[in-house]
């Protein structure tokens, strides 16, 4: 940030009075601007005993497989967020069933927050960020082709959990992936370009969360 969106006038990089981190202040009227995390969300779209996923038409990891998912906007709720991602990249409508998993990745200032969802009806189709929507059993989803590690691990989970026939709540991190490891890449999710990571082996299971 170079300059306060209050007044135009320079901002500079200091910790203001009483706070304990460095924020952008203006210099000419002294407002503080906050930079806080970006919220993902998103949903895995049920269909009998499939998922639907979408193949990226934008980077980053353009052409792999993910799960509907975006920003949440300004005056939404979580759960219509993933709604509304769901219905923009896949032109799917969605009953939310409940959230199901809940990573951090701090390198990025991100938290994705992904939910169990019911597809009702089969009228899916690729929307303007999307190349391609396909339901997929355990099976034939992609394992080597999907975009990132939220969604690698999340559905990992999701279809051990559907075996076990009770969801539980999963939340983990995702740490930055070390230069030497040939790990699959994470990136930003949307339009971010972003450092890689690769899951940090923390997930934690919070009990049930429905079924």
């Amino acid at each position: 940030m170079n300059f306060c969106s209050q007044c135009g006038g320079r901002v500079g990089l200091r910790v203001p009075p009483g706070d304990t981190l460095p924020r952008y202040v203006c210099n000419a009227c002294g407002t503080v601007h906050y930079e806080n995390p970006k919220l993902i969300v998103g949903c895995i779209p049920e269909w009998e005993n499939r998922i639907l996923l979408c193949r990226r038409a934008i980077e980053p990891r353009h052409g792999l497989w993910t799960v509907p998912a975006g920003f949440l906007e300004n005056g939404e709720t979580l759960a219509a967020g993933a709604m509304r991602e769901t219905l923009e990249e896949a032109n799917a409508r969605v009953e939310i069933i409940d959230l199901y998993a809940v990573y951090n990745i701090p390198h990025i200032s991100q938290v994705y927050m992904l939910f169990r969802a019911r597809l009702l009806d089969l009228g899916f189709a690729p929307g303007d960020e999307t190349l391609e929507t396909q339901l997929f059993t355990e099976e034939e989803v992609p394992w080597s082709a999907l975009a990132f590690a939220t969604v690698r691990n999340t559905l990992g989970h999701y279809f051990a959990d559907r075996r076990a026939r009770a969801f539980r709540l999963r939340m983990g991190t995702i740490e930055p992936m070390k230069p030497s490891a040939p790990a699959p890449h994470e990136t930003g999710q949307a339009d971010e370009n972003t450092p890689a990571a690769t899951d940090s082996g923390r997930t934690l299971d919070n009990g049930a969360a429905g079924g």
